[in-house]
């Protein structure tokens, strides 16, 4: 008997041993074959055992998988798919690559390449682009764009021809969070939106989150726009670029330590102004801009690694004698990557990001400098617990220092002394964590919370206003008006003048109904504590950033959505459909007649109102063969209300819901490219706006010999729908194999039927005829451009 109780016992601890050593973990990093670039967003995946993971945004995979042989299969965009077999019996360590070439390496098995939209994932209202696709688009003077590439995405608008920035799901550009190597660009436009800040030779990955929004993310309400830059060849050197009509490129990159350290820079200008020289009357005229990328990278050893990026950009825009403006975004990012464990994996950023603007008046002898400055510190952790359990958790510090404007003499004639506007200074910091879960084979989850905190701090002067009232209402002429300050308070430097905090939960799930289809649903809240001063549509240099404080209340949003995606023909085709509703409280709105520029008493013209959005999102790709690319369709709404803050106040618009200026009934975008053979490749887009609203004037009246216009309910009016076709055609030089060099032609035709879209609509008395009449101003009809590209 006693024996038998003993064979049990040992055969239950036999058991027991094996059960516990029967799972080991698979990890590693992924790269590119050919110059050791790290890849993003690469799905490593057993279908056996249905289980799989993808790559973070520094290359890292690590799967938990039972002890044996397996079959694993990895998928990349724009890489060929590879299947490999693996034998796990402790855990193990592989550091894979891909190839984009066709030929077959050693034990690896290369199969087509498959670009099916994620199903299982709980991740929706998220765009990606390859930077090989971005490149395939024409664009305005056959100039790579990242931002104008992102316009063809639902839910993406402009503004309009030349405006900057981009609005998401109906909301306002400063509402965006713009990310360059995790430091925040405050304006991504050169030359006040024809460019975007990006040069497309030094991008890794991009990545658009317009809802289901990461804990990892915050300070924004709309949307996060999350740029890589590359880290730089440590296989080789190599150089490639590009000579434009208007600016011209390069990029270098190699290795310092082959196979451990790289290093990558480029830069890029514009000279379309040396043509104004030429000109007598246009000789003291220019716009044109400049940036430079530069990143180091260095592998200390298999678990730690260094990488330090920088961005600086400038432009400039001269007028005559009369003005100059300059303006730019400088940024630096040092960063250590650490590897805990098999399942641990860290990452801690120090960076600093500036953005300049400044303004010389020549007619009156004065200069204005303004700007915004932040110091992030941020450590952020991923621990894959298991195959169907992942936690990312860290901690965001950021420190702000506003300028919103010093004015000084150009020259010594004048004795005034220079006036310093009242400087301001913030902190935030922003614990958060964040799970994804697979509760089972078809529901996977995702579930998040950030909670933000914010301090409005001195050195700084605070005005009192009578029943804390900076905006005072006129009963008699029914208008607001400008507070009187009753006092000041001085705040010490540091000292803690307002604070909020907010809890901002995120939640998205996944219901897989087969393998090819699912639905999907996310709720976010996101808290937004800097408040772009602004009263255009478009932001423009002369903006300036404010904090939250006594008076500027931070933005709240809380947004959901639900979706239905399904891949069709084994990936070759894929829909995504999404509705979503989107809600925001403490929206700026400004007073009429409100004076923004150098004012140091913003309070005395602005109030808090609210702003809701809401539409369908229509996605279908074509994602194999020759002929490939999208249609998208967005039909939304818009709308902002600033209702009276008594019964006796009227509000803006009296109270009632008006639409916003990045309101679009309409979107559709159709992009596409087609391969004829090695040499040649063919792109076409075509965009489809409904107007912008607009406010017109509804009569006139006249007041000591002027005609003053009168205008009616604030964006009651529209601009006339946008829209535009362009086409391009790429020509590849055929390869000398003697030779490294590679070369490309690429000839573009922007707004190929000449189509004058109007940017703005002007009202005035002709001259001649003493009429009232509508002026269209309009920037760009038929573009053709010829474009140059070179590698080696």
């Amino acid at each position: 008997m006693a024996t038998k109780k003993n064979s049990t016992l040992l055969i239950f601890l036999i058991t027991l041993v094996s059960f516990s050593q029967e799972k080991f973990t698979l990890s590693g990093t992924i790269t590119d074959f050919s110059n050791n670039e790290t890849l993003i967003g690469v799905h490593v995946y057993i279908p056996a055992l249905k289980i799989g993971t993808y790559t973070n945004k520094y290359g890292f995979y690590s799967l938990t998988l039972p002890a044996g042989e397996h079959q694993l299969k990895i998928k990349n965009l724009g890489y060929l798919d590879v299947e490999k077999k693996i034998f796990l019996e402790e855990n193990t360590k592989d550091n894979l690559s891909l190839n984009e070439s066709s030929e077959e390496l050693q034990e690896v098995l290369i199969k087509e390449v498959r670009h099916k939209t994620n199903i299982k994932s709980p991740e929706m209202s998220v765009n990606r682009l390859s930077i090989s696709s971005i490149k395939k688009m024409p664009v305005v003077f056959g100039e790579v764009d990242v931002l104008k590439s992102i316009l063809l995405l639902p839910g993406v608008t402009s503004a309009g021809e030349g405006a900057s920035g981009f609005n998401v799901r109906g909301g306002g550009a400063d509402q965006n969070l713009i990310l360059l190597d995790e430091a925040t660009i405050f304006n991504s436009s050169h030359v006040f939106g024809f460019f975007s800040v990006f040069n497309p030779d030094a991008v890794k990955n991009l990545k658009l989150y317009k809802g289901g929004i990461p804990a990892r993310y915050g300070g924004r309400v709309s949307s996060v726009l999350d740029i890589y830059q590359k880290d730089g060849n440590s296989k080789e050197f190599h150089a490639n670029g590009g000579i434009g009509l208007i600016s011209s490129r390069i990029l270098a990159e190699g290795p310092i330590v082959k196979n451990k350290g790289s290093f990558l820079i480029g830069g890029r200008a514009s000279y379309a102004h040396l043509f104004l020289k030429l000109s007598e009357d246009q000789k003291d005229n220019a716009a044109y801009f400049y940036d430079l990328n530069t990143k180091l990278s260095y592998k200390l050893n298999e678990n730690n690694s260094l990488f330090l990026s920088g961005y600086f950009g400038r432009d400039v825009f001269k007028l005559n004698k009369i003005f100059m403006n300059t303006y730019g975004n400088s940024t630096l990012n040092l960063r250590w990557s650490h590897l805990y464990s098999d399942k641990l994996f860290a990452n801690l950023s120090l960076i600093y990001s500036d953005y300049y603007y400044g303004l010389n008046l020549n007619f009156v002898g004065f200069k204005w400098d303004s700007g915004i400055k932040n110091y992030t510190a941020k450590y952020d952790f991923e621990n894959f617990i298991s195959d169907k359990f992942k936690l990312t958790y860290g901690l965001n510090g950021i420190y702000y220092e506003f300028n919103p404007g010093i004015i000084k003499p150009l020259t010594d004639e004048f004795t005034i002394n220079p006036e310093q506007l009242d400087k301001k200074y913030a902190l935030s910091v922003s614990p958060y964590i964040g799970s994804e879960s697979q509760l089972s084979k078809r529901i996977t989850v995702y579930a998040g919370l950030r909670f933000s905190m914010f301090y409005r701090l001195g050195a700084s002067t605070i005005n009192q206003y009578e029943n804390n009232n900076a905006v005072v209402f006129n009963s008699e002429m029914q208008i607001y008006e400008k507070g009187t300050p009753v006092s000041t308070e001085y705040y010490k430097k540091n000292k803690v003048i307002e604070s909020y905090n907010n809890f901002e939960p995120r939640f998205s799930i996944s219901v897989q109904l087969n393998d090819d289809t699912a639905i999907k649903a996310s709720y976010n809240r996101m808290a937004q504590y800097l408040q772009l001063i602004s009263n255009t549509s478009s932001p423009t240099p002369l903006d300036i950033w404010m904090p939250s404080d006594n008076y500027i209340k931070p933005q709240i949003a809380d947004q959901v959505a639900l979706g239905y995606f399904r891949n069709f023909n084994d990936g070759a085709y894929s829909l995504e459909t999404e509705v979503y509703y989107k809600k925001v409280k403490n929206r700026l709105d400004y007073i009429d007649g409100a004076d923004l520029i150098a004012n140091d008493a913003i309070e005395q013209v602005i109030l808090n109102g609210r702003m809701r959005a809401y539409g369908l999102e229509i996605m279908l790709k074509k994602n194999q063969g020759k002929f490939n690319g999208w249609i998208s369709y967005t039909l939304s709404k818009s709308e902002q209300q600033t209702p009276g803050r008594t019964t006796e106040e009227t509000g803006i618009n009296n109270g009632q819901w008006y639409n916003s200026a990045y309101d679009k009934l309409h979107n559709l975008a159709i992009t596409s490219a087609y391969s004829l053979n090695k040499r040649w490749s063919f792109g076409a887009n075509f965009i489809l706006q409904s107007g912008q609203p607009v406010s017109y004037p509804n009569s006139q009246y006249e007041y000591l010999g002027i005609t003053v216009p009168n205008y009616g309910l604030r964006n009651e009016n529209r601009l006339p729908a946008y829209h535009h076709l362009d086409i391009s055609a790429t020509l590849t030089l055929e390869k000398n194999q003697n030779r490294k060099w590679k070369g490309e032609w690429i000839f573009s035709i922007y707004n190929l039927y000449n189509r004058q879209n109007a940017a703005s609509i002007n009202f005035r008395q002709n001259a001649d005829t003493g009429n009232n009449e509508a002026v269209r101003t309009s920037i760009f009809g038929i573009v053709p451009a010829v474009s140059y590209n070179f590698k080696f």
